[in-house]
């Protein structure tokens, strides 16, 4: 370790002094901690593995931003982004430094955004070990002598300290909570990582699109030997990072991404994949980056051994690992790529309606990409158990701090220029809907997104769902044709025609808050509803 990361940074702006502060470890010794302090053990791969407590997920309603003269215009307010209290936070603030000052707490520096024209540098302040883990895996890892004595943005995260709802303006016991002007993210009451990850993720959706006129995605991204980058949009759960782990394809990164000037680069500098049923031979890359340095989060044993059963869901099926980008084979590093040739939406449909790949127009992929459709995969979030149907603007509604508007509009204007080539890929359910059909075959989902970069759907005929008005192909390698349309594959025709009916009606119901912002393309790419009976 070189000297300037020994050296503790001034803590004072945050009201901590650095007498308890550990800053800077590397990795031995964070799992050093976090094994002295109790809070996990090593696997038999030499995974640490943690429990995160109450909160195995992401609490939404939980979340807030301060509401000040900089962001009372321009957040997107309403039931993502609630409103707090600037004077509530300033002294829920006292309160949890004044908590970590207590004992011993740890310190990293690090910062996203692979392309420097858009460095942003993150501090980031944790009770615990394991935390400070996260950190270092998932942020981008500065060299010897790039660490800012104040840097741009503060992450302070306490899981013991519980806040008093009545007197402190929270929902409840835990928080997350943004402050654009202090430039400080404050987090209690879980020990939930992904509340980290996806406080910066709303930072840089806030940032990037105002000051940098940049697209901040919820997305992952990979790169072909010839230079063609292809992004992944969708929720957790819908095969982001499962499908850009391609080993014929350099990874830019699993879920977070900026789409600049002149290039698509990474937020981070690792991974946060799902674990739930990993098996070295569906998901090798990810499997075998679970060794040393790799943080599980919430998963099991089998009995009488270190030897993690990921198939076991007893404590969630949010099971997670995070790890350094280039604990992947090919990561590409530095995280950077040039601007897309493809884009792909990802869907789970736990209706089993849309197609397991279909072409999109441009009208299309806008009306897709600002509704955001996909069944809520249980486990993502608190009190999620069996997927839901949703609809999340820009499949990231969670993490926007602006109007989804604002990132169609860039979306739209990059795709034109471009020339894209944009796919809605189902990942979801096929043969019926949830509890009847069958979960696509991840074998089916890769030969079809293969096809698509290889060229091999070029010159096959389409035909048009009558719906959706979706280009759906006849044929595709590798890939048995008889589940390319998929009303085929239901047993009962009519009745795969009432739920393709009560979905399209979901989509028109969702897109009416949106109307007013449409343009004539995305309104015509509206689905039909049709008056069908048994």
């Amino acid at each position: 370790m070189s000297k300037a990361f020994m050296l503790k940074p001034d803590l004072s702006y945050l009201n901590l002094y650095s007498d308890g502060a550990l800053y800077q470890l590397n990795v031995a010794q964070l799992v050093e901690e976090a094994l002295k302090n109790g809070e996990g053990s090593l696997t038999d791969t030499g995974a640490l593995a943690v429990d995160t407590g109450k909160f195995t997920g992401r609490s939404p309603k939980d979340r807030f931003i301060v509401c000040d003269q900089l962001t009372q215009d321009s957040v997107w307010w309403g039931d993502i982004n609630f409103k707090f209290d600037p004077e509530k936070f300033d002294a829920l603030f006292k309160k949890v430094t004044a908590h970590l000052s207590k004992n011993k707490y740890y310190v990293r520096d690090s910062f996203a955004c692979a392309d420097e024209t858009y460095k942003t540098s993150i501090r980031v302040v944790t009770e615990t070990a394991y935390q400070n883990l996260f950190s270092n895996n998932l942020f981008l890892r500065p060299e010897d002598g790039a660490i800012e004595e104040r840097p741009e943005w503060t992450i302070v995260a306490s899981p013991s300290f519980l806040a008093d709802p009545e007197v402190d303006g929270t929902r409840q016991s835990n928080f997350s909570i943004l402050n654009f002007s202090r430039k400080i993210i404050l987090i209690g009451g879980s020990g939930y990582t992904g509340e980290i990850k996806k406080g910066i993720f709303s930072v840089l959706n806030f940032i990037l699109p105002e000051q940098k006129h940049t697209l901040s995605m919820h997305c992952s991204a990979n790169v072909g030997k010839k230079g063609d980058t292809a992004i992944f949009f969708g929720l957790s759960g819908t095969g982001k990072t499962t499908l850009s782990a391609d080993p014929e394809r350099a990874l830019i990164g699993d879920d977070e991404h900026g789409w600049g000037k002149e290039s698509v680069f990474n937020f981070e500098g690792g991974c946060y994949a799902k674990c739930v049923d990993l098996t070295v031979e569906r998901e090798p890359q990810i499997f075998n980056a679970i060794k040393f340095g790799a943080l599980l989060e919430n998963t099991n044993y089998f009995e009488g051994s270190r030897t993690v059963d990921f198939s076991n869901i007893d404590k969630t099926e949010n099971t997670r690992v995070a790890y350094p980008i280039n604990y992947i084979d090919n990561a590409r590093v530095p995280s950077i790529a040039a601007e897309p040739k493809n884009i792909f939406f990802l869907t789970a449909d736990a209706f089993g309606v849309l197609p397991p790949i279909a072409k999109l127009n441009n009208g299309q992929a806008m009306f897709h990409f600002i509704s955001g459709y996909t069944a809520k995969i249980a486990g993502t979030e608190a009190d999620v158990f069996e997927p839901q149907l949703t609809f999340s603007a820009c499949f990231g509604k969670a993490f926007l701090p602006l109007h989804p508007t604002r990132y169609a509009e860039l979306l739209g204007e990059k795709m034109k220029k471009n020339n894209v080539h944009v796919w809605l890929i189902n990942t979801g359910w096929s043969g019926g809907a949830y509890g009847e059909g069958s979960r696509m075959k991840l074998s089916y989902t890769r030969a079809m997104i293969s096809a698509t970069l290889n060229g091999d759907l070029d010159h096959v005929e389409f035909s048009t769902d009558s719906v959706f008005g979706l280009s759906i192909p006849l044929t595709c390698p590798n890939v048995p044709s008889e589940i390319l349309n998929p009303r085929n594959t239901w047993a009962d025709k009519q009745k795969y025609d009432l739920k393709a009916n009560e979905l399209s009606l979901a989509f028109v119901n969702n897109f009416k808050q949106f109307e007013a912002f449409a343009n004539e393309e995305m309104i015509a790419s509206l689905p039909k509803i049709t008056e069908k009976t048994v």
